[in-house]
C-alpha cells in the first residue's frame, strides 16, 4: 500500500497528474496528492518529466520505459527522444560504493585485482552499473556491478504487480483472458533471474556457443574467475551504438544488409537454437565495422533470455509460415487446435477477422505500415473472440516488438516478412522433412532394438496367462499418447514420410530376426 501511494506520489511531483485522473486507483485520497512538493520548473518538457518519473521509480519502471523506446511509431517524438535515454543513461550511483562492492566480493582491493581500474562509470542501467578495466594479462573488460538494494526494490514493486493482478483478476471483465496473475508470474521469473549476474554469465556463455563462427553476431567472452552473483566481468567490445545512425553511414555500413540480418539473427535464435536474447533494445546493440559492406552484430547484457516449449515453437512457425502464404483460415485453426479461443468459435469469422488484420500489412516494407492500427486492430479481434493471453510468450512478444522497432529505425524499406520467410520455411524443412525423420529413427534405434529383444518374451508370457483365462492388457505410455497426437494432426502432410519410417522399421526387424 505504501509503495502504491509513492508511486502516485512521484506521478504527482513530475506534473502527471492526467495519469492519476485516468485511473481509479486511490482516487478517493487524490487530494493527498495534490499537497504534494512538485517540480518547480513547471515548463519542463512532458517527455523529461516521464523519464524522471521513470527513473526515480525505479527498475521495473525504468525497463517498461526502455521497451517503449524502441517503438518511436507509438509514442510522441519528444517522449520517444527522452525515453532513449533510458537505454543507457540512467543516472549512476556512487563509485565509492562499486568499489565497496567489488572489495567484498574479492575479499581485496580493486587495484590488487585489475590492472587498471576506470573510477567513472562507462554507462549505467535500472539493474546494475557498467566501468571499464583492464585485467592482469591485458585483456580490455567491461565489469558490471549490480545496484545496492536493488533486490528490495524490485520485490516491493512486484508486490504491487501482484496485487494489482490480483485485482484485475476478480474485478475486470478481461481479467479471466488476459490472465494478469500467470502474466505477472512470468515476469517475477525473468526479472529475479536478471538479479543474479552469474546466470547472466551462463546465457552469454550458451548464446556465444550458438554463434561460434557466425558472420552476422558476436558475443564477448566471459571472464569465469572474475565472476560474482553480484559482479559480471566480459570482454570489452568496441563498436558503434546501433541508435547512432550517423556514425553508421558515415562508415559506410550496408544498412540494409544490417537490418535484413538482424531479422535473420532472432528467428535463428527463436525456433533453430530455442535461446533468444529478450532484451534487445538499442542500448544493447553494437555494431563492428571490420567489413562495413558486411556488418557485424555484438550484443551485450544478457540478463533476460526466452526458450519456448516444442509445442509453442511448432504453433508460432507453423501461424508464420501460414501467415507468409496468406492462408488465414490455416492460421484460425491453429488458434482454435491450441485452445486459444473458446471452443465453439466459428472458424470461417475467426479468419475474417485475420485476414482483414493481416492482408493490409502483407509484403508491405516498415515503412508503410502503421503498427499502432495494427496493434490497435488484433487487440479488438482478441478481445471479440476471447483469446487467452499466452504468458510463456510474453518475452517473445516483447522481443519481436523490439526487433521490429530496431528494424524501422534501421532501414524502413525492409520487408519483414520476405526475410524471415526463407528462415522459417528451412526450419520447418529441418524439424518435418525426411532428413528429421531418419534421424528420428536413428536417434531411437536403441529403444527399438530393445523393444524387439523384449518382443517374444512379451508375447510368450501374453500366450500364458491368455490359456489360464481373460486377460485384460492395457497399455499406458504419454510418449505414445504424444506420437498419436502429432500423427493425427500432421497425417495429411506427412503420410509419406509414415511409410518411409514403417520400412526403416520392417528393415530393423529383418536385421534383428537375422
Amino acid at each position: 500500500m505504501l509503495r502504491m501511494l509513492r508511486i502516485q506520489r512521484v506521478l504527482v511531483k513530475y506534473g502527471l497528474d492526467d495519469i492519476i485522473s485516468a485511473t481509479h486507483l486511490l482516487r478517493p485520497m487524490r487530494f493527498l496528492f495534490l499537497l504534494s512538493p512538485r517540480r518547480r520548473d513547471q515548463d519542463a518538457p512532458r517527455g523529461e518529466r516521464i523519464r524522471l518519473a521513470l527513473e526515480e521509480l525505479g527498475p521495473i519502471f525504468v525497463k517498461f520505459g526502455q521497451t517503449l523506446s524502441t517503438r518511436r511509431d507509438l509514442l510522441p517524438h519528444d517522449i520517444a527522444d527522452e525515453l532513449a535515454k533510458l537505454q543507457d543513461a540512467v543516472p549512476p550511483f556512487p563509485t565509492v560504493q562499486v568499489i565497496e562492492i567489488l572489495e567484498q566480493a574479492y575479499g581485496k582491493p580493486v587495484d590488487e585485482v585489475f590492472k587498471r581500474f576506470d573510477r567513472e562509470p562507462l554507462a549505467a542501467a535500472s539493474i546494475a552499473q557498467v566501468h571499464t578495466a583492464e585485467l592482469p594479462g591485458g585483456a580490455d573488460v567491461i565489469i558490471k556491478v549490480l545496484r545496492p538494494g536493488v533486490q528490495q526494490q524490485v520485490e516491493q514493486d512486484l508486490d504491487v504487480l501482484r496485487t494489482l493482478a490480483r485485482l484485475a483478476a476478480k474485478y475486470w471483465e478481461h481479467g479471466k483472458r488476459l490472465k494478469p496473475e500467470e502474466v505477472v508470474a512470468e515476469y517475477e521469473a525473468t526479472i529475479i533471474d536478471e538479479l543474479d549476474l552469474m546466470r547472466e554469465a551462463a546465457n552469454s556463455a550458451q548464446l556465444k556457443r550458438n554463434f561460434q563462427g557466425s558472420d552476422k553476431l558476436y558475443v564477448p567472452d566471459i571472464y569465469w574467475e572474475y565472476c560474482r552473483p553480484e559482479v559480471l566481468v566480459q570482454e570489452r567490445i568496441f563498436g558503434t551504438p546501433i541508435s547512432n545512425m550517423d556514425a553508421l553511414r558515415a562508415a559506410g555500413t550496408n544498412i540494409q544488409l544490417l537490418a535484413e540480418n538482424g531479422v535473420e539473427i532472432f528467428f535463428t535464435q527463436v525456433f533453430r537454437h530455442n535461446f533468444f536474447h529478450a532484451d534487445m533494445h538499442p542500448g544493447n546493440i553494437f555494431v563492428l565495422h571490420t567489413d562495413p559492406l558486411k556488418p557485424k552484430y555484438a550484443a551485450v547484457d544478457f540478463g533476460i533470455v526466452g526458450t519456448l516449449s516444442p509445442s509453442d515453437q511448432r504453433y508460432l512457425a507453423e501461424n508464420f509460415l501460414a501467415f507468409f502464404d496468406r492462408d488465414y483460415h490455416r492460421i484460425a485453426k491453429l488458434h482454435l487446435d491450441s485452445g486459444w479461443v473458446p471452443a465453439g468459435t466459428r472458424i470461417d469469422q475467426l479468419e475474417s477477422a485475420v485476414r482483414t488484420v493481416c492482408e493490409p500489412i502483407f509484403n508491405k516494407p516498415l515503412a508503410e505500415i502503421s503498427f499502432a492500427q495494427v496493434l490497435l486492430r488484433l487487440f479488438r479481434v482478441a478481445q471479440r473472440f476471447n483469446v487467452e493471453i499466452q504468458p510463456q510468450m510474453i518475452l517473445l512478444h516483447k522481443t519481436l516488438f523490439n526487433i521490429e522497432g530496431l528494424g524501422r529505425e534501421l532501414y524502413p524499406q525492409l520487408d519483414l516478412w520476405k526475410t524471415a520467410h526463407p528462415v522459417m520455411k528451412q526450419w520447418m524443412q529441418d524439424r518435418v522433412g525426411p532428413k528429421a525423420m531418419m534421424r528420428d529413427i536413428r536417434d531411437n534405434l536403441p529403444h527399438i532394438r530393445e523393444a524387439l529383444r523384449d518382443l517374444p518374451g512379451a508375447i510368450h508370457r501374453l500366450a500364458a496367462q491368455s490359456a489360464q483365462g481373460n486377460v485384460s492388457v492395457t497399455i499406458k505410455s504419454q510418449e505414445l499418447q504424444q506420437l498419436r497426437l502429432e500423427l493425427a494432426r500432421q497425417r495429411k502432410q506427412r503420410l509419406w514420410l509414415a511409410i518411409i519410417a514403417g520400412l526403416a522399421i520392417a528393415a530393423t526387424l529383418l536385421l534383428a530376426l537375422r
